[in-house]
């Protein structure tokens, strides 16, 4: 990436010199992906770790795709169980591909670009979001709706085509305002659980 496109990445502040160096350095590293992809086999850009993203829906769970049936969208490849599955990604793709490029959607609220494995999911309003296990998709369910206003956001305005590294580098150092870490998400899930089983105790026959 040359360094003007660096430069155009980077928000302007108290610490936008030093940023401009980390930045440029990780742009020079390489690792240029803008998706949460693999290479495996003939497949240099496989989506969802080779599996079949109709089935994430359709069936509610992670099926393996067969190398043999694929399909190529927006520069990236997916598998598929069957061919009546190929054929229906094939006919409207948009309402298959996981949000996010396939990042951790748990990440995409922050602006962070976190590669994840393919086995946790959420299907939410006929989307598929991927997460990078049980713990991420907990503390997201807090509030799915907001986190996905986040991210759709971040997505569209600085996250979408930039790579991988060089946007988690740009949002370690400068995090969003809303950024909280794993041990605040689930310090905040712990609370309401504990406030859920109150209220399930006060309203209890006989109280």
């Amino acid at each position: 990436m040359a360094t003007s496109n660096v430069l155009s990445v980077l928000p302007r502040g108290s610490a936008h010199t030093s940023g401009v160096v980390l930045l440029a350095l990780a742009a020079l590293s390489g690792g240029c992906a803008t998706r949460n992809v693999i290479s495996d086999g003939d497949d240099h850009r496989l989506m969802l770790r080779g599996n079949d993203p109709v089935a994430y829906v359709t069936e509610g769970r992670a099926v393996k795709g067969r190398p043999d049936l694929k399909a190529d969208h927006d520069a990236v490849t997916y598998r598929f169980a069957s061919e009546g599955n190929r054929s229906t990604f094939v006919a409207s793709p948009d309402r298959y591909v996981p949000a996010y490029g396939g990042v951790c959607s748990n990440g995409a609220n922050y602006a962070l670009k976190t590669a994840v494995g393919a086995d946790t999911f959420k299907v939410y309003k006929g989307r598929l979001y991927m997460f990078g296990g049980p713990g991420a998709l907990k503390h997201w369910e807090m509030d799915p709706d907001e986190n996905i206003r986040l991210a759709d956001g971040y997505w569209d305005n600085e996250m979408k085509d930039t790579p991988n590294k060089l946007q988690n580098l740009k949002r370690w150092v400068f995090r969003v305002p809303h950024y909280k870490s794993d041990a605040e998400l689930e310090a905040m899930w712990q609370a309401r659980q504990k406030g859920k089983q109150a209220a399930r105790s006060a309203n209890a026959p006989g109280r």
